[in-house]
């Protein structure tokens, strides 16, 4: 009998250690919110690939761009409409503060400002997803529950 407890309560805690994680709110620039580079504000022209650089984004993570709707947008763009600040031929633009943008898929994403000066001020972003980490980590858990099982089940037979 002490051994059908121990193997429940085994098999109990191997389940709890299977961590499952939530997506990620991020808010783009923090407090300053999504808007225009100055001297004054903020001088740095890499900003936000600066506020970028010491997140790991993952698929499912969110990026919310905070402005004022009349005020700024926000275009998602190629690469090279990104280093060019081409802001002609997006592949989608948001116009109604403020967007919230689900990171659908591994790889690069590419955001710029459309209005006048904005994108060549700095007012553009790039982030790099990578694959969501939850099949991999849930994988090692998980083999340990069933050698764990396995194994109680040879003790009990």
């Amino acid at each position: 009998m002490a051994l059908v407890i121990f193997v429940v309560l085994g098999a109990a805690a191997m389940l709890q250690m299977q961590s499952t994680y939530a997506e990620t709110t991020y808010i783009v620039g923090d407090s300053t919110g999504w808007t225009r580079p100055t001297a004054t504000l903020f001088p740095n022209i890499n900003f936000y690939n600066d506020w970028a650089a010491n997140k790991f984004f993952q698929v499912g993570d969110e990026l919310v761009f905070n402005f004022a709707t009349g005020q700024d947008d926000v275009a998602q763009v190629t690469e090279t409409d990104y280093q060019s600040c081409t802001t002609t031929n997006p592949i989608r633009t948001y116009n109604d503060g403020p967007v919230k943008f689900t990171l659908k898929d591994a790889g690069d994403y590419y955001f710029i400002s459309t209005f006048s000066d904005h994108c060549s001020a700095g007012q553009k972003l790039h982030v790099s997803v990578n694959r969501d980490i939850n099949s991999a980590s849930s994988l090692v858990p998980t083999l340990s529950l069933v050698l764990f099982v396995s194994v109680s089940l040879l003790f009990l037979l």
